[in-house]
């Protein structure tokens, strides 16, 4: 469904339209269209936009004087190769009218940030399962709704407009909680020995709409595309009847007799023994660790203690320069296949490879030693891009070959950097703030990806190597960075703050945080609590 709401608002190539007949688009422009174009040098001397823009949304009439004036194009054709009809052709935000097309990306964005937010908080809240059960009744609703009574023919231009950007704010808003509070509830409701696994499998179908962007191929026009998918997601509707609560939230918020209840019917499936006593030690335990303790809730909760406060920030900083990196070379990289749709294809195709590698990498390195390797590597080979691309004839074959094996390898280090940082923050935080540490991730790796799709284009004007000189050092210094934070293979998820906290540092800041005697002497709570559930679940 994501894939749906970006390619909607989709720009395709377009020109002036010449007379009343003119209605195909070419890559070979005719000879009438290209006596019409404004001359490039004319674009560069007399108007402050690009030459496209200028060549595309303007056109040059010769008067009988023979003296050339410059016109807006009163219409326009657009390339229908990939798209037969898109929502900016039928509301033509192109030229003067590219505000209303940015407005939707602006208000989609803020959707999301707000989602972030409102959904985060409330799922620690009240639990994971009714606020995805709500997201997922939402999503179909909306972009039913923006897709049938967004038409301007029947209803109008500001009408429609103003219900398409009310959808697509709530369809933001709820995709927040279909992603992030399900992968959260995934890896809750597994032991330590599959938590890797599910969050794979997660991260995986985040990126699984590339494959199922064949529907487009066959439905190449806007609104039926979004409503097919939208009926294709009714099923997920039920999904509360099916899913269960997360035990670990049930038991961290002290809902302990519904916890029992969902345990004995997990262990009851799984043809195990409930362990009554290992459950009132859980819960003699949890209340130990909560009474007499002020309960910061929120935002403000990830900052509470220095230590937290040190982990929060490293990780928030990471998310920033990965989904920089990330969008910054996904918005100047070049299409793997013939075609747009080849070209999702056998990236959505690759992306299985790189999920078995990365699996393979995370389960025998750990998370922190995998991280550190691909991100320095990926930060060195963005670097080595940079001479070879010189030293290699350009639109030759070499070329190509090497432009095509960058392109598969640089996809692999984004794609597992992305990914590694996604499931480290995932099982940092706690599961009393997790679902609100996780958003604050999304809202600030929103913002990296915005930074490194709009910083690309004006770098590169300075010096065309510089976005990628300074993606490389930002991830250099989040590599060192990241040496800070504590390694978490086959440890348990934290229920609490102390949880996260008693993880530890690593040497780096060994200075900051020191047990007690007393403290060394205790046991990991944490274990013994996920021993508890493991036993229970397995």
């Amino acid at each position: 469904m994501i894939s749906t709401r970006l390619w909607t608002p989709a720009t395709p190539s377009f020109r002036c339209k010449l007379h009343e007949n003119d209605s195909v688009y070419h890559k070979n422009i005719p000879i009438l269209s290209n006596r019409t174009q404004p001359d490039p040098s004319y674009c560069k001397a007399m108007m402050n936009i690009s030459v496209r823009e200028c060549q595309q949304c303007y056109m040059k009439t010769i008067s009988k004087t023979s003296i050339e004036h410059m016109q807006p194009c009163k219409d326009y054709v657009f390339d229908r190769t990939y798209m037969r009809h898109t929502l900016v052709e039928e509301w033509l935000m192109v030229c003067d009218r590219t505000v209303f097309r940015l407005i939707v990306s602006i208000v989609y964005l803020a959707g999301y940030m707000v989602g972030a937010i409102v959904v985060g908080i409330t799922a620690d809240k009240y639990g994971r399962r009714p606020i995805m059960s709500i997201c997922t009744i939402l999503i179909p609703c909306t972009v039913f709704i923006g897709a049938i009574f967004s038409q301007k023919d029947i209803f109008g231009f500001w009408p429609s407009y103003l219900i398409y950007l009310t959808s697509c704010f709530v369809f933001a808003c709820s995709i927040h909680g279909i992603l992030v509070t399900g992968f959260v509830l995934a890896t809750e409701l597994v032991g330590p020995k599959y938590k890797l696994l599910t969050a794979i499998i997660a991260q995986y179908f985040f990126n699984v709409d590339g494959i199922v962007i064949f529907v487009a191929y066959f439905i190449q026009e806007w609104r039926r595309l979004t409503i097919t998918l939208s009926i294709a997601t009714i099923p997920f509707t039920f999904f509360y009847f099916v899913l269960p609560e997360s035990p670990r939230w049930m038991i961290s918020k002290g809902y302990y007799k519904q916890a029992g209840e969902l345990l004995r019917k997990i262990a009851k499936k799984n043809k195990k023994t409930f362990n009554e006593e290992s459950f009132k030690e859980l819960i003699a335990e949890q209340e130990r660790n909560t009474t007499n303790k002020p309960v910061v809730i929120g935002v403000r909760s990830l900052f509470k203690s220095k230590i937290m406060r040190n982990i929060s920030i490293n990780l928030l900083f990471q998310a920033f320069v990965q989904h920089l990196a990330f969008y910054g070379i996904s918005s100047s990289s070049i299409f793997l296949g013939s075609s747009l749709y080849s070209s999702f294809r056998i990236s959505s195709w690759a992306t299985i490879l790189y999920v078995i590698v990365l699996y393979l990498l995370l389960n025998r390195v750990g998370r922190k030693r995998s991280y550190l390797i691909v991100v320095f590597c990926f930060a060195i080979l963005i670097l080595l891009e940079i001479p070879v691309q010189n030293y290699i004839s350009k639109n030759s074959e070499g070329h190509r070959t090497f432009i095509f094996l960058m392109n598969i390898i640089l996809q692999w280090f984004t794609f597992s950097s992305y990914t590694i940082i996604y499931i480290y923050t995932n099982e940092l935080f706690p599961t009393e703030i997790r679902n609100t540490g996780m958003s604050i991730h999304t809202i600030v790796a929103r913002i990296g990806a915005i930074a490194g799709i709009t910083s690309t284009h004006s770098l590169a004007q300075l010096w065309i190597p510089l976005p990628m000189v300074l993606s490389s050092i930002l991830l250099l210094m989040a590599a060192f960075l990241a040496q800070m934070l504590p390694e978490t293979l086959d440890s348990t998820l934290p229920q609490t703050i102390a949880d996260t906290e008693q993880m530890g540092l690593t040497r780096m800041c060994a200075c900051d945080y020191q047990r007690t005697s007393k403290q060394k002497e205790q046991p990991n709570n944490n274990n013994d609590q996920d021993f508890k559930l493991r036993y229970i679940i397995a």
